[in-house]
């Protein structure tokens, strides 16, 4: 687990959204020897859309260490290389009693999609125990003129359209003591000038996750979100220039940028009634010690 007072990534750049983490250099860290797994998710069925990279990769893999069953979404054709990746690493990580796992190309900015998601995840494991509002992309921009009517559209339906959709159709098939995560980012707390859309759609994220919290309170359905500071991700290399990556993540506290798996637990923590079952409708904040007073 990274612990330097300093950031030394290297410039790199990547073209094209969604950015490909086995690209990456050096690679981000998704797992850890110092996190014991004790059986906190045993028989859980767990579904993370954008799993297939970055903290969604991270919250797979301890997920099934902790024993759930898991099935992640990615985008096909641009993220297989990842997906595939991830898949061998849960399948490595599972626990004996878990089911096989499962990935799932989709573009989850569309409720047919997310309804389809569901219906694979029902015939296959029966019910969802766990549903975690993951999937996200994010583009650079100076000034409003930049973002036009697609591109708007575009980045509300990934960040934060799917999550209405995947929940709307997930709640049919989740009982009491089921639990809801949504990532939102420290960006909703303290803005960012050249993500205003991206920044816009996490807001609405936070917002969601203390309404339906309430909405959903007597079922017995926890609903909460994590409001990750810079971690390294392939979001990161996707978006910004190589003289923004060098220095990624040395303006918060700890002078550096997060890994994968310093988020993950922050999920684990969430999805177990074991940990957290007096805990709904709030954000927890692994970001490097940025205060942000929410």
């Amino acid at each position: 687990m990274a612990n330097s007072s300093e950031n030394n990534f290297p410039p790199q750049k990547q073209d094209t959204q969604p950015g490909k983490e086995y690209l990456m250099n050096p690679p981000p860290q998704y797992n850890s020897s110092q996190y014991k797994p004790s059986n906190k998710l045993q028989g859980k069925i767990a579904v993370v859309t954008g799993g297939d990279s970055g903290i969604g990769r991270a919250v797979c893999n301890l997920f099934s260490l902790e024993g759930a069953t898991v099935i992640f979404t990615y985008v096909k054709g641009q993220e297989d290389r990842d997906a595939s990746d991830t898949l061998e690493i849960i399948k490595k990580a599972k626990t004996e009693d878990a089911k096989d796992p499962l990935a799932i190309p989709v573009d989850v900015g569309y409720e047919e999609n997310c309804k389809k998601v569901v219906d694979e995840v029902i015939n296959a494991y029966g019910r969802i125990d766990i549903l975690v509002n993951n999937a996200a992309e994010q583009y650079e921009s100076d000034s409003l003129e930049d973002i036009d009517d697609a591109r708007l559209e575009r980045v509300f339906r990934t960040n934060i359209f799917s999550h209405f959709f995947m929940t709307k159709h997930a709640l049919k098939h989740m009982k009491e003591g089921s639990s809801i995560i949504n990532t939102t980012s420290v960006n909703a707390y303290q803005g960012d000038g050249t993500l205003v859309d991206y920044t816009s759609t996490k807001g609405a994220i936070v917002g969601f996750t203390r309404a339906l919290a309430l909405q959903l309170v007597s079922k017995g359905i926890r609903v909460n979100g994590v409001a990750p500071g810079p971690i390294w991700t392939p979001l990161i290399v996707a978006t910004m220039n190589e003289e923004t990556i060098v220095r990624f993540g040395s303006d918060v506290p700890m002078k550096r940028a997060g890994q994968p798996i310093e988020v993950a637990p922050s999920y684990v923590f969430l999805a177990s009634n074991i940990c957290s079952s007096y805990i709904t409708g709030q954000v927890l904040h692994p970001n490097g010690g940025i205060i942000v007073n929410a």
